[in-house]
């Protein structure tokens, strides 16, 4: 069967991009002292509850590994948050050596405490396990492993995460990394990845975001419109916040820049979401998880339908954090696969019963028990309940029609997405 192939035959809403807006009432204080400016541009946390989600669970207990370009523990945002991951590179430096700043951001964004002016994270409470590859950059200024990539996923797999966030995209499949993808699968791993940001640049589908076990990402705006650049097509299962998001300007990391998005950072807000769903569900499956995920989601078409921009719809986890909402359905089904799985839920907390053994398993990762060993740098805090009062208005429905123009591009090997 061709990449890409294999998800469920369901009618995908393609002619227009449909999105239920978020709406974000400020109650007209000031921004907290406290709060840098980097902090009030996070307009997502806002229009996603995070204040009052926070007051439920701030992820405690989950871990998600970010395969990326490392992650550098010291931030005052991320100290005490990074644990021992691995570095697939083989290249100089480890996993805490950040090559670009893009790996730290995506971790902030997951996790960060928001001490001293930082990013805050949407679930502060998650620990990150770093998994550093390189992107095409890297790979002509330094000699690295060719395979880093498929080895980045399988020690993810084999590691105590429970979910795996990818901010990266690559025009290419293989036969490695569709096994690795199909490995993370069966150890019981929820796999976020970016659907790209070439929608005006060909539109090309991306990989491993393209592959049927993992949730693909699509970029949302302010509005809850797809963003302009987030590709679009079969690949697209969920859409979360990218545009206007702040990052690092760079791997000094001295400073916060305007960013003005992709589907890399609404990966990483997607996984976000879905940690604090499992840390509020500790006993859930992946499968349920992504089912409650999907089924809380914001749109204005037929439950069971996806849109090519916006897949199930807009993610939402205050819905059942804060109200109990979403189905979560067979612990043994995929929702992207409607396959039995196995239902082995990847958190320790789990009083479940061992997942069913399958017909083949892919062998164990050998660089598994360097993964996960150690605290990198500092105490763990989880980030107050102090801040601006915000709520959402889950209110007007847009629509929008999308121009289906495209122009093929030549697309590096792989990079952020």
């Amino acid at each position: 069967m061709a990449a890409g192939m294999g998800r469920p035959q369901k009618r995908v809403l393609s002619a227009l991009a449909v999105a239920a807006s978020w709406s974000v009432v400020f109650a007209g204080v000031a921004q907290p002292a406290a709060a840098a400016d980097v902090q009030s541009k996070q307009w997502y946390l806002g229009a996603l509850q995070a204040e009052e989600m926070w007051k439920v669970t701030t992820g405690e207990g989950i871990k998600v590994a970010v395969i990326d370009t490392g992650v550098n523990p010291s931030t005052s945002s991320l100290r005490g948050q990074v644990l021992k991951g691995l570095d697939a590179t083989d290249a100089a430096g480890d996993e805490h050596d950040d090559y670009r700043g893009h790996g730290t951001n995506m971790a902030e964004l997951i996790a960060g405490t928001g001490k001293g002016g930082g990013v805050r994270g949407l679930a502060p409470g998650v620990k990150i396990i770093p998994m550093r590859i390189s992107d095409t950059e890297f790979q002509n200024e330094n000699s690295v492993n060719a395979n880093d990539y498929v080895d980045a996923i399988r020690a993810a797999a084999d590691s105590d995460a429970q979910i795996i966030s990818m901010s990266f995209s690559s025009d290419y499949s293989s036969s490695e990394e569709r096994d690795a993808v199909k490995y993370a699968q069966q150890k019981g791993k929820l796999f976020f990845a970016g659907v790209g940001n070439n929608a005006e640049e060909g539109n090309k589908e991306q990989y491993p975001a393209s592959y049927p076990q993992v949730v693909g990402v699509a970029s949302a705006d302010r509005k809850g419109k797809v963003s302009k650049f987030s590709t679009n097509g079969n690949s697209v299962d969920i859409a979360a916040p990218g545009s206007d998001i702040p990052r690092w300007c760079n791997n000094s990391f001295k400073s916060y820049c305007d960013g003005e998005g992709g589907t890399s950072p609404a990966t990483a807000i997607a996984s976000a979401s879905a940690a604090l769903v499992w840390s509020a569900h500790p006993d859930w499956t992946a499968n349920q998880v992504l089912n409650v995920l999907f089924d809380t989601a914001g749109r204005d078409w037929k439950k069971g339908d996806r849109s090519a921009y916006l897949g199930h719809g807009l993610i939402r986890p205050a819905m059942n954090i804060l109200k109990g909402k979403g189905d979560p359905g067979d612990p043994d089904i995929s929702p992207l696969t409607e396959e039995r799985t196995g239902g082995s839920p990847a958190s320790p907390a789990s009083s479940s019963a061992p997942s069913a053994p399958t017909d083949e398993q892919p062998a164990q990762n050998e660089n598994a028990d360097q993964v996960d060993e150690t605290v990198a740098a500092g105490e763990s805090e989880a980030a107050s309940d102090d801040g601006l009062p915000l709520s959402l208005i889950f209110g007007g429905i847009a629509v929008v029609a999308v121009l289906g123009g495209v122009v093929f591009a030549a697309v590096r090997r792989r990079g952020a997405a």
